[in-house]
């Protein structure tokens, strides 16, 4: 019990830290935060998730994710993703709904619609106390030929402490 605990208040001090630092969180925004260009790759859209409530079972949870990806080409149309977010590790409390916003890259300027359909991988850190914040470092897609930008930053409302191996599945809508 004290393990969990250490690791808790551990979790929670770090996303205080990073909470203090992050700005883009705010639930409310309306544009998705500016993503660092990553080399080699180029930034062709945002993926813009909303994230169904729940409750942390202590060694995990798993959540609906409902996701549109908006092309930064003013020509394509948004495309709908839904799928599941699932956690493996410290996850207390529950959340009521949440938000998750990431860059999406690819080798080229163009990507074919489906593209961002594919198994991610990685890990999360959160706290929330009605309002919260976390960050999911991920990795994955299908073929590593889309990716999502490595480090995305979630807000949240609930009640909730969360340090856990994570993955999210994706399947295109349509």
């Amino acid at each position: 019990m004290k393990k969990i605990l250490a690791t808790t208040i551990a979790a929670a001090s770090l996303l205080q830290a990073f909470a203090m630092s992050a700005s883009a969180a705010d639930l409310v925004r309306t544009e998705p935060p500016a993503a660092p260009d990553v080399s080699g790759g180029v930034k062709i859209g945002y993926l813009d998730c909303e994230i169904g409530g729940g409750v942390g079972y202590v060694l995990g949870s798993s959540k609906q994710i409902d996701c549109v990806f908006q092309p930064t080409s003013s020509g394509e149309s948004p495309e709908h993703y839904s799928g599941a977010l699932r956690k493996f590790g410290v996850d207390l409390g529950f959340t009521t709904r949440g938000r998750l916003l990431w860059a999406v890259f690819a080798p080229t300027a163009g990507y074919h619609r489906g593209s961002l359909a594919g198994l991610y991988q990685g890990a999360t850190a959160e706290a929330t106390l009605v309002g919260g914040v976390g960050t999911n470092v991920l990795f994955g897609g299908t073929s590593g030929s889309i990716h999502l930008q490595t480090i995305s930053v979630t807000g949240q409302l609930g009640l909730n402490v969360a340090a856990t191996g994570t993955s999210m599945t994706l399947s295109p809508e349509g």
